[in-house]
């Protein structure tokens, strides 16, 4: 029984765990409203939809820390959004745009089905990376997680370095990038870099130099009225960057690689000696 003047429980779901749900909700609404439009051959309007999904969820994992609001449940909403809004809906918009062409009678004469198959890999890729995630959140030998790493390209780049070409496209106007030969090999090299054990940048272990955030917020600044006022140009520049970073974040890892084995081998020195 209840002492009279005790404090009553409060009931209810606190609103600091609603908040980043109802971002990571948008940001799965916002993929699904990119497989309409890439139904419908709005081509501008689906992948600016998938880029808003990119940018809610890049939102949502730091509006949960910020309002202490993270919860198991927020984490399996998010890996469900990721894996529509960055995993079947850009496959179907690359199918609908370049890929569909390639269904029956269009390779040597016989139904292949080859352009479905491309885009089938990259959304069952994207699935298999988001569960190799989850299933490794909680691991404790995670060796490209503990030198700032990730492991293969996450879900939400994967999808931009799949849109390359429609950006290009977009861009220029230039049909050379809507092209089946084009786009189903690089699909597939995509599908596969968000599966691969190859190390590549991870963002948030970033850190700046206190000289050097006046010049950060300068560039984020541009990069966003670049973003309003030159979408297609601007994703394209982004994609080419993070793809040609890819090289240097292995070679980045191998070097610390190295660095923690030279580290191992060399035999620890005994306090008690004095070193010269």
């Amino acid at each position: 029984m209840r002492q009279s003047g005790a404090p009553r429980p409060r009931r209810g779901i606190p609103l600091r765990t609603i908040v980043p749900n109802a971002v990571t909700a948008l940001a799965l609404c916002s993929g699904l409203f990119g497989i309409r439009y890439g139904i419908d051959g709005e081509w501008r309007n689906a992948a600016a939809a998938i880029a808003i999904a990119a940018l809610l969820d890049g939102l949502d994992g730091r509006i949960a820390r910020l309002l202490n609001g993270a919860s198991r449940f927020g984490a399996e909403l998010d890996s469900l959004s990721d894996v529509t809004a960055f995993g079947v809906a850009p496959a179907l918009i690359i199918y609908q745009w370049v890929l569909e062409p390639l269904g029956p009678g269009e390779l040597l004469g016989f139904w292949t089905g080859w352009g479905w198959l491309f885009a089938l890999a990259y959304a069952a890729c994207a699935a298999l990376r988001l569960a190799r995630f989850n299933a490794n959140i909680d691991a404790d030998d995670q060796p490209h997680k503990s030198a700032g790493y990730l492991t293969g390209v996450p879900a939400p780049a994967g999808a931009g370095l799949l849109f390359l070409p429609l950006f290009l496209s977009l861009a220029t106007g230039n049909d050379v990038f809507r092209q089946p030969w084009l786009v189903a090999p690089w699909s597939a090299l995509v599908a596969f870099l968000m599966i691969s054990n190859l190390a590549t940048f991870s963002w948030g272990s970033i850190r700046l130099r206190s000289h050097v955030r006046l010049g950060a917020l300068a560039l984020i600044v541009v990069v966003g009225a670049a973003l309003l006022q030159k979408p297609w140009p601007t994703l394209s520049v982004a994609a080419l960057v993070y793809a040609l970073l890819i090289p240097l974040s292995i070679y980045s890892y191998a070097k610390v690689k190295r660095q923690r084995a030279a580290a191992s081998r060399a035999p620890a020195q005994d306090p008690a000696v004095p070193s010269l």
